[in-house]
């Protein structure tokens, strides 16, 4: 690349860095927002501006070039760079302005979505500058966005600690064990023990769950899924049993689709975090709202 890096040319390299990292063109349609011969033309000028193959895309697949690999790196610093820039400006101007993006579990407590609310309305009075980007993930792909710079900050469960991610506690979420009316015990939920339901299917997370040892033996944990909604109706349906947040289920309750095995003892309590990167939190946007939350939670 010869001569000055223009704003084309700061966009282009983005086109090119989300198509490395989602690991080719047409998986990186849906994050650029536009079609695979777009992108392809994209990439094309890129190369043209800087004089050679960047990687090799086609019926053969998608693979960075040992050059295009150097031009990764060097790509990344400059952008790193000019966020930093970013940055430097806002402290000139002492006030927050920009993009914070947020990642949230879904089907989050209605009391606790409340509060975040709260956190942006305290937040955006004071910076109207400040616009937030929201998307909903489970909570392994939470962190996994954190740590690769997609997302700032991220409001979950999550049962591990990765070394460079800090996490602030906000809030506890009640799990209770249901059972449909069409489910072979149901004639006896509310004080069922764990005897009685051990030699029945279940619907059971994905992830390691800490906070509450599997009911029965692993041959009946027949679906792991992280998705509410997926658990829901397999309970729904009679043919599992399963735990889901105790607000998610009140409105099924309340239409006598579900009801609890025994609510004092098949339920487990779960903590729900804020989490960021270490570097994340040197920026003034994520700081801020992270104190917001902090604050609004623990009043």
């Amino acid at each position: 690349m010869l001569g000055t890096v223009s704003e084309l040319d700061l966009r282009l390299i983005r086109v090119f860095l989300t198509v490395v990292e989602a690991g080719g063109i047409s998986a990186a349609q849906t994050a650029l927002n536009t079609t695979q011969p777009t992108i392809s033309a994209q990439l094309a000028t890129l190369e043209a501006r800087v004089g050679f193959r960047l990687c090799e895309r086609g019926r053969g697949g998608f693979s960075v070039t040992p050059k295009g690999g150097q031009f990764v790196e060097a790509a990344r610093r400059l952008l790193a760079a000019a966020e930093g820039f970013r940055v430097e400006v806002q402290h000139i101007n002492r006030k927050v302005s920009g993009n914070i993006n947020i990642g949230l579990l879904g089907q989050i407590d209605p009391f606790a979505n409340k509060k975040i609310a709260l956190a942006i309305a305290r937040l955006r009075a004071r910076h109207e500058g400040l616009y937030f980007h929201f998307t909903e993930l489970s909570s392994s792909l939470l962190e996994e966005k954190i740590i690769n710079s997609h997302i700032d900050l991220a409001i979950g469960y999550f049962w591990h600690r990765l070394p460079n991610i800090d996490y602030f506690p906000l809030f506890q979420e009640t799990q209770i064990a249901y059972c449909a009316p069409a489910h072979p015990l149901f004639e006896h939920v509310g004080d069922l023990t764990r005897d009685d339901v051990r030699d029945y299917d279940w619907v059971w997370p994905s992830h390691p769950l800490p906070e509450m040892p599997a009911p029965t033996s692993i041959e009946r944990l027949t679906v792991l899924t992280d998705s509410m909604d997926g658990a829901a109706l397999l309970i729904l349906s009679g043919q599992h049993l399963g735990f889901l947040p105790q607000h998610y289920a009140a409105k099924h309750e309340q239409l006598g689709q579900l009801h609890p095995l025994n609510p004092e003892l098949l339920r487990y309590e779960v903590g729900f975090h804020a989490a960021v990167r270490h570097s994340a939190r040197q920026r003034d946007l994520v700081s801020a709202f992270l104190n917001e939350l902090i604050d609004i939670f623990s009043s």
